[in-house]
């Protein structure tokens, strides 16, 4: 029996080791996916499809998406339960999870409710959403009632939650599952320092999603990470000081027909400057 254990923890152990070496922001609890919205031309299995291509394997849906596979239909929460079955089992078999779905603003309690019931069934962890404030204290106890996280996502201004500091405003009271969804190019757009909006938000950021520009301006287009203005390496190393453990979605709204070499180039980057947090 003794022997059973020790063999299984070093299996175990070996598993691991294999996992931090091909992915290894997940020695910081770091899950690096994609958002689908980066392959809008494309099925929500093609996007799964170039997810795995781009060295990934998780992935944040968005609604309106057709999802192929063989899957009728598109990707919404009033989908049938059978419908949810098939995603979800022809996910594990690409390998890649479901970890989020959004941009989605449901238009009462009944419809929020059957988004957290649709979030529970596909065991997702987040919902991203830029919800109306009055709705926020229901959406609060509903993220409790499932234990599933709301994410408020900042499209730029003047949209409602540009600026950080309202989303901290609108949160101000609620569940600790309720917090934001970084969108760190949209900040750039709106002429924010994404770093400084990174510490305002310390401790209650649920999701980033993630984008380097080639300027700052409202008509900036997506560059592979490092090359653009928005200091992807500056956030990094701000998360990492903040013990930020969550989801980091590619969302490369550029090249839209083949964008997967370059979030191929951007994945490593990512992963070369974990490598340099790791050693600090």
């Amino acid at each position: 029996m003794k022997l059973l254990k020790t063999l299984s923890l070093l299996l175990i152990l070996s598993l691991t080791s294999v996992v931090h070496a091909q992915y290894p922001e997940s020695k910081l609890d770091w899950k690096l996916g994609t958002q689908a919205f980066t392959f809008n031309q494309f099925t929500f299995f093609e996007a799964v499809d170039k997810t795995v291509a781009s060295g990934l394997k998780y992935i944040e849906a968005y609604p309106g998406q057709t999802i192929g596979g063989g899957i009728e239909g598109k990707m919404e929460f009033e989908m049938p339960k059978e419908k949810r079955k098939a995603i979800l089992k022809e996910l594990k078999k690409r390998g890649v999870t479901l970890m989020a779905f959004g941009v989605v603003v449901p238009d009462s309690e009944e419809k929020w409710r059957e988004l957290f019931e649709f979030a529970k069934d596909m065991k997702i962890k987040s919902i991203t959403s830029e919800p109306k404030p009055e709705d926020l204290p229901f959406i609060s106890k509903l993220c409790d009632e499932f234990k599933i996280k709301l994410a408020i996502h900042n499209h730029p201004n003047p949209s409602r939650y540009w600026d950080p500091n309202i989303v901290l405003d609108a949160i101000a009271g609620l569940s600790d599952r309720v917090g934001a969804c970084a969108d760190v190019g949209h900040w750039v757009r709106s002429g924010l320092d994404p770093v400084e909006c990174i510490k305002k938000l310390d401790g209650r950021i649920v999701s980033l999603h993630f984008k380097d520009l080639h300027q700052q301006a409202k008509d900036a287009h997506d560059v592979p990470w490092g090359t653009g203005v928005s200091n992807i390496k500056g956030i990094m190393q701000q998360l990492a000081i903040q013990d930020f453990e969550g989801l980091f979605s590619v969302e490369y709204e550029y090249k839209w027909e083949n964008n997967v070499p370059e979030i191929i180039q951007s994945v490593a980057y990512f992963r070369k400057q974990v490598e340099s947090i790791k050693a600090e």
